[in-house]
């Protein structure tokens, strides 16, 4: 199966690029890796959600919108690779949680992400992470997504 065809079985489609919110573009090749700006949970141009993650975001509302970021961060990934059947491997994944100060459930919302990506990519969408905890995120998004890719 294509990558295309396992998000179709997953009812997802690979969403037209985010549009940078400032002076950054979306991804960027140098060599054989793209390297994603971070990716927010935006869907059709909006912002999914706000909030700090165990206060106002539950963590498995933080999951699903960690899911969107990576879908996110695959469309971008894929128009500087000429599609997703380019990808080799993802090689790193950063994760963001705009989380409450006594949240610490930061691994089990980027799950969310890492997840997805095994799901569309099968052994090449599993990766190094970090998932970090931190007090704000750009337009007061819970999640932010950045991802590191091989590709052909």
């Amino acid at each position: 199966m294509t990558p295309e065809e396992k998000l179709a079985g997953l009812g997802l489609v690979l969403p037209e690029v985010v549009p940078p919110l400032a002076a950054y573009v979306p991804a960027v090749r140098s060599g054989n890796h793209v390297y994603t700006s971070g990716q927010l949970p935006m869907v059709d141009g909006k912002l999914a959600a706000t909030g700090k993650v165990g206060a106002e975001v539950s963590a498995e509302e933080a999951y699903a919108l960690a899911r969107t970021c990576a879908l996110n961060a695959l469309a971008a990934v894929a128009s500087v690779a000429g599609g997703l059947a380019n990808v080799v491997r993802i090689v790193k994944v950063v994760g963001y949680v705009a989380s409450a100060p006594d949240f610490t459930g930061h691994p089990q919302v980027v799950n969310g992400a890492s997840e997805l990506l095994a799901e569309v990519l099968g052994e090449a969408g599993k990766h190094a992470r970090s998932a970090v905890g931190v007090a704000v995120l750009p337009l007061d998004a819970p999640v932010e997504v950045e991802v590191v890719a091989e590709v052909r």
